[in-house]
């Protein structure tokens, strides 16, 4: 019995009741009772076999032909780009996020989900059992699913970050017959076949974001029912491969107030019920989605991004607190070591070290850790670190590039290649060992782990002191390149001489760090005037790996580069620490450029930012010559001897696992996509930017 339960919850999901029903109907009636051992009714069940092996020798398919049903498709906008700079669970949490709120809505309006394809989501109303409103509803459905895109990923921003928010849907809807019923096989699924299907989809298709596009069929039933308000002509006529020129409408959004669910799902739904409707009892307000707090209720989009970067180094500094063994004491006895700190009479750059040593973990140390998500750093480390990251966010200019919205890209590529270095499996080099048990669930030598990835897995402390650089790495960046600062003579420049916008982040940052109302967040990151040298160290390196400019550094950084993975150096502790510090070095370059390595929409987009500062710095008279002149040029320049080179340098050093081919993959095709389209583009830069009148 409770496996006929369970069975039938799986089909409840996936088949309309009705033709639940009728499967079990037929199901029973081609099973033979008498043959079955010992009477077991329930093994006839174990599996619903469907005729995949016999054909229609196992019964007639299930299937029925719907004269009038309204179907809507609506695709995830951007989310291609999107998904190309996140983690795969992260996707996964994005999808299931949405789906599920979209569910909800369809459960209170009785409208069928049939399936979601990739990022579209597919949904029809008027079947199984017809409903004579079906068009309305569809409509409403897919206005309440637009609202509620919006307030989701907004609230999503801050876990998921940069850019959440700025996915949108793009729906379309067309009315019309369908053939539907149960498409038999390995994985039976209830399918809908037929033209409307294929007009719904281009209606999504050749849609707008954040808009509901409607077929002439689709209109014709609203204005039918009275509701001819709910619409509007698209002002020009569009082409439909396979149906030519068509006139289409566009759903408006909020003209009227919202009805009760139980009404606008109701079969005899009335014009003023769906129009004019006061009780927002049963709205679709009142829909949750399963998310624990509002504390993104009412936040600008910069306070969204510097909640995740809060979110994104809480989570770092349990994870140190737990290496430490849960140890958090006040560091007033650190405050002379923390004032002596880059006060030695040099510069940032004077600080850099080719070798970092990192700090070891015996493997019993790792196995005795508490879980990090047990840890509690403490409301006050907690709302420091907010205070800090909103002060970080404030001294960064509204440049169209160097901003905080690009800090925080980078430090969700540092992020994403980090989490691939902690992770172990065939993609980056390790095995699980043991028993065959062990395996299973995941268990792995921690002296092998540690020692792939060159110490930095096993010290959390690196990797915040990585992902604090990625935040901090363009604090007050003029908008110009450091040649340009040393050319205008600038006090920064005077001071620095070279690699200026990185050494004054660098100062600045630390600087306000070392303040009195930071000390609870320094006293989660380090206790011991070791560590606090060790993060001093780690950000001067890896925010001064950001300046690819520099000839000179580039040449020292190639020759260390050769020296680490040689294969003729010794195998010790300074050669992994010499190897780690050339990783994290990388690590951050490519994380500074990711834009170049993810989907072309990412690229095409940063790319225009860049152009717009460049060419707004030359239009100011702060750079010698046109940037637009070589820009296309320069573009393939730029993939071929650096963008390229370093990806393959991400596969080459065997941490990064499934990542480095990604990023490679992208770089070459972004290259690809450059060439055929990259004039082009500059233009429209010019002709943008012109028209801003900047």
């Amino acid at each position: 019995m409770e496996r006929i339960l369970r069975q039938d919850k799986i089909v409840a999901n996936v088949f309309p009741t009705a033709i639940r029903d009728r499967l079990y109907q037929s199901q029973r009636k081609l099973t033979d009772y008498a043959d079955l051992p010992n009477g077991d009714f329930n093994d006839g069940f174990d599996e619903l076999d469907f005729g995949v092996d016999s054909g229609i020798s196992r019964g007639a398919p299930l299937a029925d032909l719907f004269p009038s049903v309204t179907v809507v498709f609506a695709d995830i906008a951007g989310f291609t780009a999107w998904s190309s700079a996140r983690e795969p669970q992260q996707v996964f949490v994005l999808l299931e996020t949405i789906y599920g709120a979209f569910d909800k809505i369809a459960y209170c309006h009785n409208v069928f989900k049939v399936e979601t394809v990739g990022d579209c989501y597919v949904a029809v109303v008027g079947l199984p059992e017809p409903v004579d409103n079906h068009a309305p509803v569809a409509c409403k459905f897919a206005r309440d699913c637009l609202k509620k895109m919006k307030e989701v990923t907004l609230k999503l921003e801050v876990s998921l970050g940069p850019d959440t928010g700025d996915l949108d849907l793009r729906t379309g809807i067309h009315s019309g017959q369908v053939t539907a019923g149960v498409l038999r096989g390995e994985r039976s699924r209830f399918q809908l076949f037929g033209d409307t299907m294929n007009t719904a989809s281009r209606m999504e298709h050749s849609g707008e974001r954040n808009r509901i596009q409607l077929s002439q069929a689709t209109a014709d039933m609203l204005t039918e029912t009275g509701l001819a308000s709910w619409i509007t002509p698209r002002s020009s006529r569009i082409f439909v491969k396979g149906k030519g020129d068509m006139q289409t409408y566009w759903l408006q959004k909020s003209k009227h107030r919202k009805g009760k669910l139980s009404d606008i799902s109701n079969d005899m739904i009335t014009v003023a019920e769906a129009a004019e409707t006061e009780d927002e009892s049963e709205s679709i307000e009142e829909i949750e989605v399963g998310f624990g707090d509002d504390t993104d209720q009412g936040m600008t989009k910069l306070e969204r991004l510097v909640e995740w970067n809060v979110e994104v180094l809480a989570s770092l500094l349990q994870q140190i607190i737990a290496s430490r063994g849960d140890v958090v004491n006040d560091i007033a006895p650190l405050s002379n070591a923390e004032k002596r700190i880059g006060c030695g009479g040099g510069t940032v750059l004077d600080e850099f070290t080719p070798i970092i040593p990192l700090k070891r973990f015996e493997a019993e140390n790792l196995r005795a850790r508490r879980r990090p998500s047990s840890i509690e750093i403490g409301d006050e480390a907690k709302s420091q670190l907010r205070s800090y990251l909103s002060l970080i966010a404030g001294m960064y200019k509204d440049n169209p590039f160097h901003n905080f919205r690009h800090a925080s890209h980078v430090t969700a590529s540092v992020k994403k290649l980090l989490t691939r270095i902690v992770k172990f499996g065939e993609a980056n080099g390790l095995a699980a060992v043991g028993s065959e048990s062990q395996r299973r669930v995941g268990k792995v030598n921690l002296d092998d782990l540690a020692g792939h990835s060159y110490g930095i897995t096993s010290d959390p402390l690196t990797q915040f002191a990585v992902v604090f650089s990625a935040i901090i790495h363009d604090v007050d960046h003029p908008g110009v390149p450091n040649a340009q600062l040393v050319k205008e003579n600038t006090r920064n420049a005077l001071i620095y001489k070279k690699s200026v916008a990185e050494q004054n982040s660098v100062e600045l940052a630390w600087d306000m760090l070392m303040s009195d109302e930071y000390s609870a967040l320094r006293a989660c990151i380090y206790q011991t005037e070791a560590d606090l040298r060790r993060f001093r160290q780690l950000v001067v390196n890896t925010v001064m790996a950001t300046d690819i400019v520099d000839k000179e550094l580039q040449a020292l950084r190639k020759k260390r580069w050769e020296i680490a993975f040689s294969d003729n150096q010794d195998q010790d502790e300074e050669h992994d620490d010499r190897k780690a510090t050339i990783v994290i070095e990388h690590l951050i370059q490519a994380s500074d450029v990711s834009h170049t390595m993810q989907h072309w929409h990412i690229y095409k987009e940063w790319n225009e930012r860049f152009f717009m500062e460049c060419y707004g710095a030359y239009k100011a008279g702060r750079a010698d010559s046109d940037p637009s002149v070589n820009w296309y040029k320069g573009e393939i320049g730029f993939f071929d001897f650096y963008v390229i080179p370093l990806a393959k340098k991400l596969a080459s050093c065997g941490v990064f696992g499934v990542s480095s081919d990604e990023y490679l993959n992208y770089a070459n095709a972004n290259r690809e996509e450059w060439v055929r389209e990259g004039e082009g583009l500059v233009e429209q830069y010019i002709a943008k930017f012109n028209k801003s009148g900047q």
